[in-house]
């Protein structure tokens, strides 16, 4: 009786093990678990994608990093730090790009993950996209608030029902405007995603204006002074190779926000050829944006001498064009009300895809009929960051937001390799190649019951048997090799995920003496070379080519 007992709770053991690495499958052609749920309306096309990625890319942070980078890290060749960090942007975008077409449906980075990794790994990533959001959306609708009060003659010239107002007892500082922002949002994204991606273009193409007038006038003034900005003393490169790589690896966090575009995957009319355009166009359109801006501003006034906080209506103003500091102004708060409706509109997406699968209630599954996006969750979400806005300074828990980004980032890179080496063992066909396959299918099950089969159906088993040796031996050897490979690819995989993790953590503990470091470092890049060259001589797999379609539930 005890060894039964443990023999059961090994197998419970195990199945609880495995229910963490499985996989589901792209198979959302079929109709949706549940009769109360309905499909997202498909109104996105180029444009509206576009628009949400620049909405959600272009924040205020331009309108303060510009002054912060060129200070302490790269000087007038802040230019070529965007534009590293928009090549590292874009690796990334590719990546986004290439599995939001294979497999457009909501969830973003937590569908790919449960697709290519598993069960464990989207729950985590779920979360924590989920954190990151919630925590984004407030962070910036805390920081509309000191902007929107220039406009009133400074932080105490805001009517009294929005003014930031402070708790003495709890030592808190609630913010009024903030909460009532994201309560509008919440608002605007429950009418329906052509009416949210239509305001979201509309502020879009206001802060890009705005981003214009920036160069113009900047190049401008610029050449009437002679880019002052560039002829320092120190040079072009001040702090060296080592200030622009730094620099570049903080004005990265400029870029995130195209993943928003991936989460509406499932409400594009043409996923496979709208989202990769939309993701790269949006990407391009920022990095354009940013080098420009950066290289004006840097140019008007020396990198030492610039304002960390307002770098851009400084310039301005010490050049005699103090009118222009309410437009730069005017565009800082249009970039953080587009950021703060980019950060809401993924949210109850990704709780609605959970909710698909199983790991969540299905009240966060249901799609309204009429406006046929996900109102229950995108209410639920609002109010949770409207109520983070009110009461809580997150600034401090900012950083939880790039740690979420980078953790989604990861997973999605790995989920391309295993897409391109060890993909699921059940691939499905696309719907139309599945479509004709059906249909042959039927036609064929016709024929055989009126008895008018082929040739090749009456073959009875011994001749078939008498037939087959050498081709089964030869299916066989084909297998075998085909597990080898796989397996092969799989610790390749395996290396260079270790070998990553090695060489970030050792960079990371500064405070640790530098030969431990070094020897770290050259472990994790021999794991990392030794993974990366293995993958390069496996050859990837024949599967890949027909993995993904339209899909997103889990089929168990």
């Amino acid at each position: 009786m005890g060894f039964e007992e443990v023999r059961s709770s090994g197998v419970e053991r195990w199945a609880g093990i495995r229910s963490l690495i499985r996989r589901k499958q792209v198979d959302s052609d079929r109709p949706r678990a549940g009769g109360g749920h309905h499909q997202l309306a498909k109104h996105l096309s180029v444009p509206q994608l576009v628009a949400i990625g620049v909405g959600s890319t272009i924040g205020a942070g331009v309108y303060v990093l510009i002054g912060t980078v060129a200070r302490e890290h790269a000087g007038p060749a802040l230019t070529i730090s965007f534009l590293i960090a928009g090549i590292a942007a874009a690796l990334s975008a590719f990546c986004y790009a290439e599995l939001a077409s294979r497999c457009p449906s909501a969830g973003s980075a937590y569908h790919y993950s449960y697709i290519c990794v598993g069960e464990g790994v989207a729950w985590l990533i779920g979360w924590a996209l989920i954190l990151e959001y919630t925590i984004g959306g407030s962070a910036v609708a805390r920081g509309i608030t000191p902007n929107l009060a220039l406009f009133f003659g400074g932080p105490d010239g805001l009517p009294a029902f929005l003014a930031r107002v402070h708790i003495p007892g709890l030592d808190v500082i609630v913010d009024p405007c903030a909460a009532v922002l994201c309560l509008i949002v919440t608002a605007l994204l429950c009418l329906g995603i052509k009416e949210s991606s239509f305001v979201q273009g509309i502020v879009t193409t206001a802060n890009a204006f705005v981003m214009v007038f920036v160069i113009i006038a900047g190049g401008y003034i610029g050449f009437q002074t002679g880019w002052v900005g560039y002829a320092v003393s120190s040079g072009y490169f001040p702090y060296g190779v080592n200030g622009v790589l730094a620099g570049s690896a903080t004005v990265f966090f400029a870029y995130i926000g195209f993943d928003s575009v991936a989460s509406t995957a499932e409400e594009v009319k043409n996923p496979q050829r709208d989202l990769p355009m939309g993701i790269g166009m949006a990407l391009s359109i920022c990095c354009l944006l940013y080098m420009m801006v950066s290289a004006v501003v840097v140019g008007l006034v020396p990198y030492f001498a610039m304002d960390p906080d307002t770098p851009i209506s400084t310039a301005f103003s010490r050049n005699g064009m103090q009118w222009a500091v309410y437009i730069v102004t005017s565009g800082a708060v249009l970039a953080l009300c587009s950021t703060l409706l980019g950060s809401l509109l993924p949210q109850p997406r990704i709780l609605m895809a959970m909710a698909r699968d199983g790991l969540l209630p299905s009240f966060f599954s249901d799609v309204n009929r009429r406006t046929q996006v996900p109102v229950k969750s995108t209410i639920l979400t609002g109010i949770m960051a409207a109520v983070l806005a009110f009461f809580m300074d997150v600034s401090q828990l900012a950083g939880m937001v790039s740690v979420g980004t980078l953790l989604a980032f990861t997973i999605v890179a790995i989920s391309i390799l295993i897409l391109r080496y060890v993909p699921p063992d059940e691939v499905p066909l696309p719907s139309s190649l599945q479509e004709s396959i059906d249909s042959v299918s039927f036609y064929y099950n016709s024929q055989e019951e009126d008895g008018k089969c082929s040739k090749y159906d009456k073959v009875d088993d011994a001749e078939a048997s008498s037939m087959s040796p050498l081709v089964i031996k030869e299916l066989n050897h084909e297998k075998l090799n085909e597990q080898t490979r796989r397996k092969r690819a799989a610790w390749s995989i395996a290396s260079v995920c270790i070998g990553v993790l090695i060489l970030t953590t050792s960079a990371s503990f500064a405070f640790l003496p530098a030969y431990p470091r070094y020897f770290a470092c050259v472990i994790g890049g021999l794991f990392l070379l030794s993974g990366l060259v293995v993958l390069s001589l496996i050859d990837q797999d024949d599967a890949r080519h027909n993995f993904g379609h339209t899909g997103g539930e889990f089929r168990k």
